[in-house]
């Protein structure tokens, strides 16, 4: 069971760092059309359409890998204080009443507003030839798919947290900076 969980989490944290290369994309695109609309005196209308395009894609695909990091936003203020296998009780209820049933329906809407995008060769309507809006609507139903997965390996994780009374070791990606102890480091560097 944990190296299915370790692959998917392999697999969210892979599509995760090849998304979160869409800002480089996304920052350059921004300065080309800054260049292009105040330097060149030529700006262009879909411009805005493209930088929520790729923003959009980043952040959808970015979701499983973040799921993965248990780095999304939660109230946990009596959720800390609980024993894992509480914890892992709650999460499993609202990982089968919640998630999964939400991400479910992204997946199959997603999947048919991606298909009809495809089928028409949408375009952004801002203008009369606007930037392709179909690769975009495509990242829906992958994004799902991944969420789904991750979701998969989370519900694992709360299972073996049920048996072993304790959370399986998540594979550590990048972690905050502690300001307290960075200060603390400085002092006593001096």
């Amino acid at each position: 069971m944990l190296r299915l969980v370790r692959f998917i989490d392999r697999l969210s944290k892979w599509v995760g760092r090849l998304a979160g290369w869409l800002i480089a994309a996304l920052t350059l695109f921004i300065t080309a059309e800054v260049f292009s609309r105040y330097v060149l005196l030529e700006p262009h209308a879909w411009a805005t359409d493209v930088q929520i395009m790729l923003y959009g894609s980043m952040i959808m695909l970015g979701g499983a890998f973040t799921l993965s990091q248990n780095a999304h936003v939660r109230a946990d203020l009596i959720y800390a204080a609980l024993r894992p296998r509480a914890q892992a009780s709650i999460d499993l209820s609202l990982y089968l009443l919640f998630f999964f049933p939400g991400i479910l329906a992204l997946v199959y809407a997603g999947f048919f507003f991606a298909e009809q995008a495809w089928i028409i060769g949408e375009r952004s309507s801002i203008m009369a030839d606007g930037p392709p809006l179909f690769p975009f609507k495509a990242t829906i139903p992958v994004a799902g798919f991944l969420l789904t997965l991750q979701g998969l390996a989370e519900v694992l994780r709360c299972i073996m947290c049920l048996i072993n009374g304790e959370w399986p070791p998540r594979a550590v990606d990048v972690e905050e900076v502690d300001v307290d102890k960075l200060r603390k480091i400085v002092e006593e560097s001096k």
